[in-house]
């Protein structure tokens, strides 16, 4: 197999067409995110109601992700991706004329499962048509193009939102997602990966149960659970607090609040170089506790105490996201695709599961009782990073004295 060339005109067309991918991907899936408190006015919902329209995505999303991986085997790379980005955009503006909340959630459903094709498959893509050392690169297009599709998302949502309506916010975004889909189409080098005639469906469990009962290694998917899951929670109900009084901020104000994104996409290239020097338990564990600090902050009521709370957050989750993930793949000594799937399959699980779960919290405690609910998910991961890491210690000493 022939990798793509650095410096090809392949290479360069690749380069933007994952910039694309990650883009519309998480435009699509966080777009309602924004939009929360006007679903529960709109629809007469309940707040964790409201957050379903998320976590109903996600949820399905995690586990779409894992049949993806394998279908690629049998299916053409880049027509998997096209496919899932063409129909994403069109289920993305399909939200729009939602009449109902039942209708929505059915839309962000179908959304949850078709959107799954493509971040399951850009990994392997990337893995497979590039070198080694390419890869990081195009890697980090795919995440830029991730990074600036959920800003820009909400950031677009909350200022066509304040101007028109959410739906045609929806409507918009749907259309813009749809001509860059088709442009990554256009874009995308064809894969030089022959696809498979069969599959071997019996070998797929194994090579997900030797992941799931291996101790160095499925305590990072609880991690990445416990992150995701404070992550998504955190912004979930930020948007509740802040539309009420004292604050009465408009949508357009509280979607420039995703602007601290850009924390994260610093902190996860300068926590890594800081990891690379001082190792990456105690960095680990210092992202932790830079995140706990984050939300103890947000509890003040100054608003200008809000935003550096959650900025703070936000460079701590980045931190530690970016940690435990390229720990999965180090510390898997095969079927590294696999593991990743798993590690995607529970961070995804946290955002269904937790972030919906914290409405409980919004409801019956107000903003106080989201913190300590916050603080009680990445407590428990601080422990266990404590422990894991105790234990691997423990574990090379009594191989220093056995020989």
């Amino acid at each position: 197999m022939d990798s793509i060339q650095s410096g090809s005109k392949e290479f360069k067309r690749a380069k933007l067409a994952f910039l694309i991918a990650g883009l519309v991907t998480f435009a699509a899936i966080y777009t309602v995110q924004p939009t929360m408190p006007l679903f529960a006015n709109d629809f007469h919902i309940s707040a964790p109601a409201a957050s379903l329209t998320l976590s109903v995505t996600t949820g399905l999303l995690a586990f779409s992700m894992l049949a993806a991986a394998t279908l690629s085997d049998k299916i053409s790379m880049k027509n998997i991706m096209v496919f899932s980005m063409i129909l994403t955009s069109m289920l993305g503006i399909l939200t729009a004329l939602s009449s109902s909340y039942m209708m929505l959630l059915l839309f962000r459903a179908m959304l949850g499962i078709f959107v799954a094709g493509i971040p399951s498959i850009a990994m392997a893509f990337i893995g497979k048509e590039f070198t080694p050392r390419d890869s990081v690169m195009i890697m980090g297009f795919y995440i830029s193009g991730s990074s600036i599709g959920g800003m820009t998302g909400r950031l677009f949502t909350g200022l066509l939102t304040d101007l028109f309506s959410w739906r045609l916010a929806f409507a918009v975004i749907g259309v813009i997602s749809l001509l860059l889909s088709l442009f990554f189409w256009y874009t995308l080098p064809t894969p030089s990966t022959p696809v498979r005639k069969n599959i071997d469906w019996k070998s797929i469990w194994p090579s997900y149960k030797m992941h799931l009962f291996n101790k160095n290694i499925n305590f990072l998917f609880v991690l990445g659970f416990l992150l995701m899951g404070s992550f998504v929670t955190m912004y979930n109900y930020i948007g509740f607090l802040l539309i009420k009084p004292p604050y009465n901020l408009s949508q357009t104000v509280i979607g420039l609040i995703f602007i601290v994104y850009l924390f994260g996409t610093f902190s996860s290239i300068y926590m890594g170089k800081k990891a690379k020097q001082y190792g990456t338990s105690m960095i680990l564990k210092w992202s932790f506790l830079i995140t706990i600090i984050g939300a103890v902050i947000t509890l003040f009521p100054n608003l200008l105490a809000k935003i550096i709370g959650i900025s703070i957050f936000t460079f701590g989750f980045f931190a530690a996201h970016s940690i435990v993930s390229a720990l999965v793949t180090e510390r898997a000594k095969q079927n590294k695709a696999q593991a990743s799937s798993l590690y995607l399959l529970f961070y995804y699980l946290g955002s269904s599961f937790v972030g919906s779960f914290g409405g409980f919290f919004w409801d019956h405690f107000s903003w106080g009782g989201v913190i300590s609910f916050l603080l009680g998910l990445l407590t428990t991961g601080l422990i266990l990073i404590i422990k894991c890491t105790q234990a691997k210690t423990a574990s090379i000493m009594i191989q220093k004295k056995a020989l």
